[in-house]
């Protein structure tokens, strides 16, 4: 489905279904560079359950035109424009990585239009190494090779996928490779300089899950005290083996933590 926000065009995949006002809707968002295919499984599987799904590609993402947004506020408000265009009056929110904390912001400054909130392969602050931020900004396939491989856990890069014949390395630099250049950076950005996580998430009103990958290098499980305790009363789900890209290594065990809180 494709929408008009701003005078760009936004894709939302939304399983071939039109939006129905009886249904409940969830918002599935991406993280840094990638778009709205890594959550095609869950979209699909909650779609076949009884909701609107809608998996938005950010601008200058996917299939959306215009210029990478470069702030997690701004991205948090154009998704309220989605809502908006879509006549969807509240939506759980489920984001990973840059899409957690778009995700985070959107529930705390729009609390009436989140009624949930997932976070996947998530942290508060989330920091960039200033190699990475410097691989990015030059376009650098050095970028690509650096978060894929820290990306995955160990065991994931020899292979693994349940889904036969799919390759996770290659998926993933794919997905780098065709991103429009320069996304990637404002994206990673964003990230490293959105300071207001915590505050954000003692404002969170509705029910909050968090996914975490026991394996995960880029948004260490140890890290998330901070912002666990920050959170009133969260749900908190660690997936042993996984490492921070948790829709593809263990996409089942992932739709299990997911319905808990959708």
């Amino acid at each position: 489905m494709k929408i008009t926000i701003d005078d760009s065009s936004v894709y939302c995949y939304t399983n071939s279904r039109n939006i129905d006002s009886s249904k409940p809707s969830i918002v599935f968002i991406h993280g840094s560079g990638m778009d709205h295919t890594v959550w095609t499984l869950a979209a699909r599987h909650f779609a076949r359950h009884g909701n609107n799904v809608i998996a938005v590609d950010l601008p200058g993402h996917g299939r959306s035109t215009g210029a990478p947004l470069q702030s997690i506020p701004s991205m948090a408000d154009w998704l309220e424009k989605v809502l908006d265009a879509l006549e969807v009056e509240a939506a759980a929110v489920v984001g990973h990585s840059l899409g957690s904390l778009i995700a985070l912001d959107f529930s705390a400054r729009h609390a009436k239009r989140a009624r949930a909130l997932a976070m996947v392969g998530t942290i508060v602050p989330m920091p960039v190494s200033g190699a990475i931020l410097d691989a990015c900004k030059n376009n650098d396939h050095a970028a690509f090779d650096m978060l894929t491989q820290y990306g995955l856990s160990k065991r994931h890069q020899y292979g693994g996928n349940r889904s036969s014949g799919i390759w996770m390395v290659g998926s993933s630099l794919r997905l780098y490779e065709r991103s429009q250049p320069g996304a990637l950076y404002f994206d990673m950005n964003a990230c490293n300089e959105y300071q207001n996580g915590l505050q954000s998430a003692s404002a969170v009103e509705c029910p909050v899950l968090m996914v975490l990958g026991s394996e995960d290098r880029l948004t260490p499980v140890r890290g998330t005290g901070p912002l666990q305790e920050a959170f009133h009363q969260p749900e908190v789900s660690v997936i042993q083996g996984a490492g921070h890209t948790l829709m593809m290594e263990a996409p089942n065990a992932l739709l299990d933590a997911l319905h808990r809180i959708l």
